[in-house]
């Protein structure tokens, strides 16, 4: 039971993280699940009203569903708007027959059915969902309640492949024929469902178009996502009106007693765009004289039937998706048998017009002088008809010319940019190059200046203890070469400091000198507007607020890497530590070798390790502060990364399907990266972006008011049972990534995207 409490506690507070739950909504909450842990059977907790269920927070293996009708959380397929999808496996099922298929478990979010006009609606549309057995449509089994969470969730059939968003990102634009192959197959499920129950889909776009391994088409989401939301707008909430945005039709947000399926229409038709150029039609400002280019792979004919499409007035649109498809189809021109058809009629007419001519040289010979005059006027038309051909062929062969002419010009013309684009690359690499070797000097140079007070700082230490030694008129102790070691950390070649154990079996992590110095802390004004066109929310940009300068008053070494699997399992050999049951840190569910981050520690888990160290080494170890995180991260920049203004995944491990103000697109790793994947910062610190969220010892707060001004912990108010994580993870957008972005997690939990890093105290 203390483990489902503890559950649902750090769902709230992953939802209350994502600005969906206000503070005093989170406490409300919070403090109902701890009575009824806590409170006596047939107390107040067992009289107190059912609980909402909460949209994040579902992990792995987690049960849920009635006691008579229960799924286990197996792997999360998808996170959106309306939820979350995850395949499971039906309990019940297995336990009458040893066995059973996955199925799909769409789980709401509670603001959407927090009432009961809004679950009633979903009982109605799932029951709807039920009776569309189509095999272009995805089966809807039944729909459940999470007595625990109070969570609605749809039971579905689970597919195997990826959705046409996802396809689209990857393969870009794609040809008409391949664009018809994908629609058919949504056409016909779209047909069926009108037919038949006279349903109108209202929420169709790239990411409820299911595309399967074995080859299938399936149409998701079936108007219960769209009814939820109408719904929720007619009581006040803030949802959005039917459909998504961009494929909504201008009246969809309307009353109607009715959906038409033009309403469809109006979608396939802006997909229809979105698949031929790889991007939308309208921007946020569409209005009725601002119509998109044409595509390139429609004729005229056709960009007319899709104009007609997504037409603002609906009565211009087909009155189906099929429709809509046969009608580019038909203006795409005749097709080869058709064409054989007309060659057919016209040798008809041919041998018709041949047997007139003979009647009329019939009755031309009964009028010989009338017949002289007919060919002399055929002669006329034919020396005209010639000197007209002459012509034509004169005007073709000067084109022709002229044509051949201009391509070569062309060609000339990207020759010559190709020979300035060959110079200005190999002018930037030589400034990248220069710049590189500045900022190598600038790192050694400070790496030399902390070894130098480090040195001194020695010297300054044995001075006063000989001065000590001296006045007491004792006789020199003599010191043993261990203990000597042992009071002074290593310096390598790189100016990299690593201290050794006390008792000689193995040497601390590597630590790079970070100097005393001012930065300013949080982000400024424009680097948030970019960052909420890339999708962050405000919520989250408020905790980056207000942004001020901090002092860094004394230097202090950092881990050069997050501390790794090989590292952890020397602590763990060491002290016999246990993890938790969230994340095994050696089977994390990717490959990974000594060399990667460890995960699955929590924040208590990263203390026991730097009192471990700590133990070993003599040395003063601890997590980094949020600004000691931040200043070294930075590295003196001011930039939302330490790398510029927008980042790549050959600088960062993250999920390169999105990007951040004009970025290029990238890679998904799917996992971490060992160290060394990545060039350093300017200071010589690997990872600071992306891979795994860090650790740091700071307790979380809403934002900066009242934060210490001298590099110090915040350990005083706020949520003592969170700490700060800072850097984002291969998991997450590249938004995650900025210098400034600031998380949070509960102390006691661990997962498979948080690491840490250690600092040490500098003599």
């Amino acid at each position: 039971m203390m483990q489902k409490a503890r559950d649902k506690l750090r769902e709230l507070r992953a939802l209350h993280d994502d600005g969906l739950l206000s503070e005093q909504e989170f406490e409300h909450r919070k403090n109902a699940i701890l009575d009824a842990e806590y409170a006596p059977p047939g107390g107040v907790a067992a009289s107190a009203p059912v609980r909402q269920g909460t949209e994040l927070g579902f992990m792995t293996g987690q049960e849920i569903g009635p006691q008579n009708r229960r799924y286990r959380l197996e792997r999360l397929i998808a996170t959106g708007g309306m939820g979350q999808v995850w395949q499971a496996t039906d309990l019940a099922t297995h336990a009458e027959l040893g066995s059973s298929e996955m199925v799909a478990l769409k789980i709401l979010p509670p603001q959407l059915t927090q009432s009961a006009t809004h679950a009633r609606l979903l009982i109605e549309e799932a029951t709807q969902a039920r009776k569309l057995a189509h095999e272009n449509i995805v089966r809807v089994y039944e729909w459940a309640q999470d007595p625990a969470t109070a969570s609605y969730f749809i039971i579905m059939e689970c597919l195997d492949g990826e959705d046409l968003e996802h396809y689209l990102a990857r393969e870009g634009r794609l040809p008409l024929a391949t664009v018809q192959q994908l629609l058919h197959p949504v056409a016909e499920a779209l047909s069926y469902a009108w037919e038949k129950h006279k349903l109108v889909h209202r929420d169709i776009k790239p990411g409820n178009v299911f595309l399967t391994a074995k080859g299938d088409v399936k149409l998701l989401d079936y108007g219960i996502a769209s009814r939820v939301r109408n719904a929720g707008s007619s009581l006040g909430l803030e949802t959005p009106n039917a459909g998504t945005h961009g494929y909504r039709a201008p009246e969809a947000g309307t009353h109607q007693r009715q959906p038409s399926p033009r309403l469809d229409v109006y979608a396939v038709a802006v997909m229809i765009y979105q698949m031929l150029e790889g991007r939308m039609p309208f921007d946020d400002a569409r209005s009725a004289d601002h119509l998109p280019s044409a595509p390139q792979a429609l004729n005229a004919a056709q960009w007319q039937v899709l104009q007609n499409g997504f037409s603002l007035t609906p009565e211009l649109r087909p009155q189906s998706v099929q429709a809509l498809l046969e009608a580019l189809e038909r203006a795409a021109g005749p097709s080869p048998e058709e064409l054989a058809e007309l060659a057919r009629q016209e040798q008809s007419r041919l041998v018709e017009q041949q047997k007139q001519a003979a009647l009329a040289a019939e009755e031309a010979r009964k009028q010989a002088r009338r017949r002289e005059e007919e060919l002399e006027q055929r002669r006329k038309v034919e020396a005209q008809a010639a000197a007209v051909e002459k012509q034509r062929q004169d005007k073709l062969r000067r084109e022709q010319e002229a044509q051949r002419a201009m391509e070569a010009e062309e060609a000339r013309k990207l020759r010559k940019e190709a020979l300035r684009g060959q110079l200005r690359a190999r002018r930037e690499a030589d400034a990248a190059t220069a710049l590189q070797a500045h900022q190598e000097l600038q790192r050694k140079a400070i790496q030399a200046k902390a070894e130098a007070a480090y040195r001194a700082e020695q010297e300054r230490a044995r001075k006063e203890q000989a001065s000590r030694a001296s006045s007491e008129q004792a006789p020199p102790q003599p010191q043993s070469a261990e203990a000597a070691a042992a009071d002074a950390p290593l310096v390598n070649a790189e100016g990299l400091l690593r201290d050794a154990f006390l008792d000689g079996s193995g040497q601390g992590p590597e630590l790079v000198s970070i100097p005393s110095g001012r930065f300013q802390m949080g982000a400024h004004e424009t680097e948030h507007q970019v960052a909420i066109k890339a999708g962050s929310q405000k919520t989250w940009l408020e905790r980056e607020t207000p942004q001020h300068w901090v002092g860094i008053t004394q230097p202090f070494a950092l881990a050069r890497h997050p501390v790794s699997v090989g590292e952890w399992r020397s602590f763990v050999k060491a002290t016999g530590w246990e993890g938790g049951a969230e994340t095994d840190w050696d089977n994390p569910g990717f490959v990974q070798t000594d060399l990667h981050p460890v995960v699955g520690v929590s924040w208590k888990d990263a203390q026991l390790y730097i009192a471990w160290l700590t133990e070993k080494t003599g040395k003063v170890y601890r997590l980094p502060s949020e600004a000691e995180w931040e200043y070294a991260c930075r590295a003196g920049t001011r930039t939302a990364f330490n790398v510029g203004d927008t980042i790549s995944t050959e600088q960062a491990n993250y999920d390169g399907l999105y990007i951040y103000n004009g970025g290029p697109r990238g890679s998904y790793r799917g996992g971490t990266s060992p160290q060394g994947t990545f060039a350093p910062n300017a200071w010589g610190l690997y990872d600071m972006h992306g891979n795994v969220w860090e650790w740091v010892q700071d307790i979380v707060h809403d934002n900066y008011e009242g934060a210490p001004v001298d590099g110090s912990a915040w350990e005083e108010g706020g949520d003592s049972s969170r700490r700060i994580l800072r850097g984002g993870s291969w998991l997450y957008h590249p938004r995650y990534l900025r210098s400034a972005l600031r998380n949070g997690f509960s102390i006691v939990l661990s997962n498979d995207i948080v690491g840490f890093r250690v600092a040490r105290k500098l003599d």
